[in-house]
């Protein structure tokens, strides 16, 4: 296990096609696909981001 708590997207599809975040581990921002976290106990690519980064990116997409 990580640590992190992952959210799933408020844009995901019912298909299941989605990013989930994690927020709850203090100074890291943690992505990954939901498409490879089907099995929560097996390791997953997991991009960790400094929260700064994380707000710069969300801005851009706005």
């Amino acid at each position: 296990m990580n640590g992190f708590d992952f959210v799933k997207s408020s844009h995901s599809t019912a298909s299941g096609e989605c990013v989930e975040v994690a927020v709850n581990v203090p100074g890291t921002i943690a992505v990954r696909d939901s498409k490879t976290a089907t099995d929560p106990d097996a390791p997953h690519p997991i991009l960790r981001l400094a929260p700064t980064t994380w707000a710069r990116f969300t801005a851009s997409l706005r």
